[in-house]
């Protein structure tokens, strides 16, 4: 076999331009793959980690579901959720011990001359921080007793300390949402970004705190994280059953609320991506069939080209199955120089957008082995049928071509 290599590695060189022109398909084929396959996976890891911020266990009951592919008016019509549910899920659900109200509203909030504008202010209770999967990283969060009393306390975001305190510690200081004044208690852990959202400038008050100039006006969202000994499924008809029966929806009609949790963005995605997966062996089926193409014309032009050679080496006793895996040999080798330049130019390349993304390349042994194996396979199904033209030649008539 080394032999074999050797051979077709000097047959590779002694035509260079047409060797390069051969496996150009292989390597666009190849490129293609491994850039576009790099891409979605590297999306598909940030994808996930956002999509943990969720939490696996958390169902949210809203308005709205998260993904969206009816008619939209059909929702838009729907009541909001309100405080009155909230109490009556945190009344009859039993054995859940995380469940809280989500209000969110966009203010001004500021200290002395600092003022920063668009802050999302999240009104909630003492349990928020495992059902929205947040902590407070400095300080502590509100109490049960500050949220019943409604308290004017406040956990701060990384991106409001920096802005409005500076260096200043602001524990103890008081800070002015909308105008009323709130003690900061605490400061969250950095978050960074969800989807474009700025997690760490966002300000977490009680929710009873927000009764002046808020939640009356609009509709909650209701956090609850199911204990790892419930089953989910049965949580959620649960959920449903008590909704239903808060809002006398009669039987046989549709719920008029949501309940979303991360699986359903999760499904929704991977619907996606599966169909951009498809759309990958497509266009790089394609060029790999065009580079088998070209690597079968080639091998029939050197089988011809080296006919003598072929009637002398069976003239000294080279067997069919020799020449059969020469030929096949230098096939594989053409396709699979063309495979390792496409999976280096395919790493080297989805770097690019990327960085543009700024997303880290995850370039897995699996994406490696799929791009690389393609070529060396198109290598022998192109490569076959020449070796076995080659193998069948006649030495005698093979040492009389000229």
């Amino acid at each position: 076999m080394i032999d074999y290599f050797r051979e077709a590695w000097l047959v590779f060189r002694s035509h260079k331009v047409r060797s390069f022109l051969t496996t150009l398909g292989i390597f666009i084929g190849v490129t293609t793959i491994i850039i576009i396959f790099t891409i979605i996976k590297s999306i598909n890891t940030y994808i996930v980690g956002e999509f943990s911020q969720l939490g696996s266990t958390t169902i949210y009951v809203d308005k709205f579901p998260w993904v969206i592919t009816e008619n939209f008016f059909e929702y838009r019509n729907r009541p909001p959720i309100t405080l009155r549910e909230y109490q009556v899920l945190k009344r009859k659900l039993v054995g859940i011990r995380w469940i809280s109200p989500i209000v969110n509203y966009q203010r001004k909030v500021t200290y002395r001359d600092e003022v920063l504008e668009q802050v999302m202010i999240v009104g909630s209770n003492e349990v928020y921080p495992e059902v929205g999967n947040i902590s407070a990283d400095v300080g502590r969060w509100f109490t049960a007793q500050e949220v019943r009393s409604a308290r004017a306390v406040c956990v701060l975001g990384v991106q409001v300390v920096e802005e409005l305190f500076g260096k200043e510690d602001p524990l103890g200081k008081r800070i002015k949402i909308n105008g009323y004044p709130y003690k900061v208690i605490g400061l969250l852990e950095k978050k960074g970004k969800f989807f474009g959202f700025d997690m760490d400038k966002q300000v977490m008050i009680p929710y009873t705190s927000m009764r002046g100039y808020a939640y009356r006006w609009r509709g909650i969202s209701i956090g609850i994280k199911i204990p790892p000994e419930m089953d989910l499924d049965a949580v959620k008809e649960e959920v449903r059953g008590i909704m239903r029966s808060a809002r006398k929806i009669p039987p046989g009609e549709k719920d008029n609320f949501s309940i979303n949790q991360q699986d359903m963005l999760t499904d929704f995605y991977k619907q996606i991506t599966g169909t951009a997966y498809i759309v990958i062996f497509i266009i790089g089926g394609i060029s790999l069939i065009v580079g088998g193409i070209g690597i079968m014309n080639i091998m029939l032009v050197s089988v011809t080209e080296r006919t003598r050679e072929i009637g002398i080496r069976k003239a000294v006793g080279a067997t069919r199955s020799h020449i059969l895996l020469q030929f096949l040999t230098e096939s594989v080798t053409i396709s699979s120089i063309g495979g390792i330049l496409g999976v280096i130019a395919g790493v080297l390349l989805a770097n690019i957008p990327l960085s543009m993304m700024k997303l880290s390349a995850s370039v897995s042994v699996t994406t490696v082995l799929i791009g690389y194996g393609f070529s060396a396979f198109v290598g022998i199904v192109s490569g076959l049928y020449p070796a076995q033209k080659a193998a069948r030649q006649n030495p005698v008539e093979a040492l009389r071509y000229e």
